[in-house]
């Protein structure tokens, strides 16, 4: 499975015919120059997988109390049995880890420390007992990009909440996100996400990580992982900041989708979030619209959103 950014920064085109005897390579981001694909479209979905082209995510604990946020860390194992320490930056960060629940009811996208010995840290807030899980979202140095995937639980009684009914409108304090597109199974589709504030649009989006949005996207039931850029790139000249954030997505099966947009304005890192379905799905009971949530850059320093949770 695959979201791909077109154009510019995030832009990608279809990847180059490989010999049918190569090994499937994961799905992942794009490159934001060239136009060309650092990851190809091969093999299951990212996230999946906790081993992945002979790199291996090493969690030191597979569960953390719920509540305030406590040290998380892990390492990355390399093809050698080590811990990699070399990295390359992909959208101003050498690494994303981005946590979710289960149900897709909580969200979070972190940035965490990398220490001399191969460990990762961050601070992690698990607001509720239950079932999570955890994307670690990088590059080797001089490798390509890949997505490795791990659980997490916190312990203590828990109920799985229902998926959030679809929804093509998000509110978030005086923000509204609207989406705009269809997901289509087997081929790439356009999504465009509008952003207004107490009615108008906003046409002075601030860069974040590179850009002027960021959606990372969850199917729901395996939790597969998609993390996808929008089309150009700040500075590039011909990128608008807003009100419009247009995205090229490919989805290769029918289902529910969860979609979480991040965008910086008025120097605060906000998350919107939506269920879409690509293609036809049974119906299901509603539940409450798409809720959102807001975290202000000034605050701990436990990465960029400015919230050692930074809440999606």
């Amino acid at each position: 499975m695959v979201f791909a950014g077109a154009f510019g920064a995030g832009g990608a085109v279809a990847p180059a015919a490989r010999p049918a005897a190569a090994p499937a390579a994961p799905a992942g981001h794009d490159a934001h120059a060239g136009g060309t694909p650092d990851r190809a479209p091969q093999g299951p979905p990212a996230g999946l997988q906790i081993s992945e082209r002979g790199y291996t995510l090493v969690p030191a604990v597979t569960g953390l109390p719920p509540g305030d946020p406590v040290p998380f860390r892990f390492t990355v194992l390399g093809p050698d049995g080590r811990p990699v320490t070399r990295y390359d930056v992909e959208h101003d960060k050498k690494m994303h880890l981005i946590v979710a629940s289960r149900d897709l009811g909580d969200f979070r996208h972190l940035h965490p420390e990398l220490g001399a010995d191969g460990t990762w840290s961050v601070p992690l807030a698990l607001p509720r007992p239950g079932a999570y899980r955890v994307f670690a979202d990088f590059a080797p140095q001089g490798g390509a990009g890949l997505t490795l995937g791990a659980d997490l639980t916190a312990p203590g009684e828990s109920a799985a909440r229902p998926l959030p009914a679809l929804s093509r409108t998000a509110t978030v304090d005086a923000y509204t996100v609207t989406l705009e597109g269809e997901l289509v199974p087997g081929r790439s589709s356009r999504l465009t996400l509008r952003v207004a504030r107490d009615g108008r649009p906003v046409t002075d989006l601030q860069p974040y990580l590179g850009a002027f949005g960021h959606l990372v996207a969850l199917r729901a039931g395996d939790l597969a992982y998609l993390h996808v850029h929008p089309e150009g790139e700040p500075g590039d000249g011909r990128t608008p900041a807003g009100p419009e954030i247009t995205f090229a997505a490919e989805v290769p099966s029918a289902g529910e989708y969860r979609l979480f947009l991040d965008f910086r304005h008025a120097g605060t890192v906000r998350t919107a979030a939506f269920t879409a379905r690509a293609g036809q799905a049974p119906p299901r009971p509603a539940t409450p619209e798409a809720t959102s949530k807001a975290t202000p850059e000034a605050g701990p320093p436990a990465d960029d959103h400015g919230d050692p949770g930074h809440g999606h």
